[in-house]
């Protein structure tokens, strides 16, 4: 596809080196710096943005994304926390904010591709199919975050960091002499400004803590604790029950208002239920092996994905795997594709 791509540019060193492989690449290249309206004291403005990609001869645009961005990923994040779930705000926003809004953005100004800084790549299969491949270098991976990517949405989408290594884009800045704005790497949770989630969610999103009871595995009343949305499943501190052993989050009883604790071992589950698969791949008509990655820094693990009738699927893993959370994504992979993804119930 060619034309002219736009850029999504945050200031930070990958969105800079990105910026300069792209412009070696494509004739034309413009950049979008969008606004979530949750910057942080001390982020770069879009004055600075502006002046950081003079030299790279790289005109960037401004784009007020403040609402869409509240009500897409902010009011998700909170809503996920108010039904006992531990959300993964990355896997909202950049199908619908990347690669939504500013994609559909980007197309208005003239773009046929939006690039970003992501480590991942997207290939162009022989049947036509676009591919989302895991990034070349393997600490640095992030096509976990982009498993719920429309194929459309592939089809116009440019991550100019994935054949490269972390170590290599430094090498590059400092080669090219690119001096980012921010030096701290890319959060989860970028909105975030308070010391955790739960004061974020207390204070900026004015969720109401309720407080209520701790049981074990086997319903015996062990605690209280002062909000369900302190916790996540698998999580030890902050329990402060005294027992013969560490007490683990097993269970979130958003229903009634419940914290389910456990020991180390009671973590293990062998299956887990995921709803709303974004097949990227063709969707199997019956069993797959596959590997699964249930979080981020989750080594994919060995199972099997069953798919059911209402967008859905079962998933067997080979070997127990610890604190499958509710909200969190499941990604499957065949060797280094993702075939898709959809979000642990």
């Amino acid at each position: 596809m060619t034309g002219p791509v736009a850029i999504a540019l945050s200031g930070g060193i990958d969105s800079l080196a990105a910026a300069c492989l792209l412009k070696n690449q494509a004739k034309e290249v413009f950049g979008l710096h969008f606004i979530t309206g949750f910057e942080k004291p001390g982020d770069p403005g879009p004055t600075q943005i502006q002046a950081l990609f003079q030299p790279l001869d790289i005109p960037v645009q401004v784009v007020d994304l403040k609402a869409p961005f509240r009500k897409t990923v902010v009011d998700y994040f909170a809503v996920a926390y108010q039904n006992g779930e531990t959300p993964n705000p990355c896997l909202v926003c950049n199908p619908s904010i990347k690669f939504g809004v500013l994609l559909q953005k980007a197309i208005q100004l003239g773009a046929t591709r939006l690039a970003t800084g992501h480590y991942a790549r997207v290939e162009k299969g022989a049947s036509g199919r676009y591919r989302l491949l895991k990034g070349v270098d393997g600490g640095k991976d992030q096509s976990y975050f982009l498993a719920r990517l429309t194929r459309e949405q592939l089809a116009r989408a440019c991550f100019p960091l994935g054949s490269w290594t972390k170590d290599q884009v430094r090498a590059l800045a400092a080669e090219k002499g690119l001096a980012p704005v921010t030096r701290s790497e890319s959060q989860d949770v970028c909105f975030v400004r308070e010391s955790s989630y739960a004061d974020f969610l207390v204070q900026t999103v004015g969720m109401e803590p309720r407080p209520g009871e701790i049981v074990d595995t086997q319903g015996r009343r062990v605690g209280t604790h002062q909000g369900l949305h302190r916790y996540t499943v698998g999580q030890r501190r902050g329990i402060n029950c005294p027992a013969s052993r560490p007490y683990y989050v097993i269970r979130i009883d958003a229903r009634h208002n419940r914290l389910v604790v456990g020991f180390k071992e009671e973590r293990f589950t062998s299956r887990c239920r995921v709803r709303d698969v974004n097949w990227i791949a063709d969707p199997p008509d019956g069993p797959l092996a596959v590997d699964t990655r249930i979080r981020y820094r989750h080594q994919a693990a060995a199972s099997t994905v069953i798919p059911d009738e209402r967008g859905g699927a079962a998933v067997r893993f080979e070997q127990p795997q610890s604190s499958v959370t509710p909200g969190q994504g499941a990604v499957f992979y065949r060797e280094e594709e993702v075939i898709g993804g959809g979000w642990i119930a």
